[in-house]
């Protein structure tokens, strides 16, 4: 993995990145993900992820490929991990959120989101930033408890 400063080559890569994240159905797909989407359970997971074809499955299955993508290029050394980092506190998010129910997801399926999950173990900046969305995730939890 990239050790030290970021390249010119990374700055190019992290604003492409960027830039598919703003394409209108992307955005509608991030949209939902991180704010409608709050499974409470693997089979409510199942149930979204397994409904091809339906809007929602393909936002699920769009938005987690795209971070799974990135997170690759990130692994592979074409993306310096601090900056990704610092850049998308978003894929951690996600996981976080789906952090309760991941040890079932993997019992059906062994590498989903497999690749951000290495990039946690691997980089000190991106498990402190999974730390900190895991803590955000409980507190948004709390307040929609509340509601």
């Amino acid at each position: 993995m990239q050790q030290g400063l970021a390249t010119s080559a990374d700055g190019e890569l992290i604003l492409k990145l960027y830039e598919l994240r703003t394409e209108a159905v992307m955005r509608q797909a991030r949209a939902w993900i991180t704010g409608e989407f709050w499974p409470t359970t693997a089979e409510e997971f199942f149930v979204v992820l397994n409904d091809f074809g339906s809007q929602k499955s393909c936002y699920l299955r769009q938005v987690v490929t795209y971070w799974e993508m990135a997170a690759s290029l990130v692994l592979h050394g074409s993306l310096s991990a601090d900056l990704f980092v610092d850049c998308n506190p978003e894929p951690f998010f996600i996981l976080a959120k789906l952090a309760h129910i991941l040890p079932a997801i993997h019992e059906k399926l062994p590498t989903y989101f497999s690749k951000t999950l290495q990039l946690i173990e691997i980089s000190q900046p991106a498990a402190a930033r999974y730390e900190l969305a895991r803590k955000n995730v409980a507190a948004r939890l709390e307040a929609r408890k509340a509601s």
